[in-house]
């Protein structure tokens, strides 16, 4: 699978490095940079494919962070992180400045919630020519668990994704350079999410790669009644079940765990296509 200058072989996992103080799982864990150094050195030597370097919490009820609090978090953990390890670099943020500054920094790839909808997002990634994931979600983080609703979540998730890739290809981003993320847990209920996961194959909008993102999040911890920190195994369980519907990057807290589970699930994946 290649995507734009990254040639990435699916499945594929992205490591989740939140250089936050209040990220739901493991906020305050690696905002110290000689920390989140360390972590990004072990996730790539682990099998990371992506180590996702994100500076504003997208937890529900998140606060705003100023643009500037966001590249003094965000710029110098990239600018480490590629001294130790060749593994793309992607950047989690909304911020069109931002996204620039990463790309400079040493960034290939843009992790965008609010999939390019913020003023000037759409241009700055069309300038920068590198890949964007694009990911649903019905709200803000502020608001997006106040009672959200759908007809139909898997059509009103399609419907969402097709319509900012066309806004993408109107701008100017090659098509080649596309990922879509459903937003697990982006203004859905636990049942949307477990809905979604169901039919994951209706999700790869355009052919499109399809990422998907639910380590540790609260649906799994509603479905094994496990504290946050204890959604390890329900969080593997997830990323399996994905990559058998389709879904070509996991992005994951546990990188170790996830690669292993992922290498049986390719092995079987292709013997039965051999079968």
């Amino acid at each position: 699978m290649r995507l734009g200058s990254l040639n990435i072989r699916p499945p594929a996992v992205m490591g989740i490095l939140n250089v936050t103080p209040d990220s739901f799982s493991d906020g305050g864990r690696f905002d110290n940079p000689t920390i989140a150094l360390r972590q990004a050195a072990m996730m790539a030597k682990a099998g990371a494919a992506i180590i996702d370097i994100g500076g504003e919490s997208t937890r529900p009820g998140a606060k705003n962070v100023s643009e500037q609090e966001e590249l003094d978090r965000v710029i110098p953990i990239i600018e480490s992180v590629g001294t130790v390890t060749d593994v793309p670099i992607s950047v989690d943020t909304s911020k069109p400045r931002v996204m620039r500054a990463a790309v400079a920094a040493g960034a290939s790839m843009i992790n965008d919630v609010y999939a390019l909808q913020a003023d000037g997002a759409l241009a700055a990634a069309a300038e920068l020519k590198v890949p964007v994931c694009l990911m649903h979600m019905r709200g803000e983080p502020r608001t997006m668990q106040d009672s959200p609703q759908y007809d139909d979540v898997v059509a009103d998730v399609v419907s969402f994704l097709e319509s900012r890739i066309e806004a993408c290809l109107a701008a100017g981003l090659s098509e080649d350079l596309i990922v879509v993320d459903p937003g697990f847990g982006f203004g859905k209920t636990h049942d949307h999410n477990v809905e979604l996961l169901a039919n994951l194959r209706q999700l790869r909008v355009r052919g499109r790669p399809l990422l998907v993102g639910v380590s540790r999040k609260a649906t799994l911890g509603q479905l094994t009644e496990r504290s946050v920190n204890d959604r390890m195994p329900a969080s593997i369980a997830a990323a399996v079940v994905a990559v058998m519907q389709g879904a070509e990057i996991i992005r994951a807290h546990d990188v170790a765990e996830t690669v292993d589970a992922l290498k049986v699930v390719q092995a079987v994946m292709k013997m039965g296509r051999k079968l």
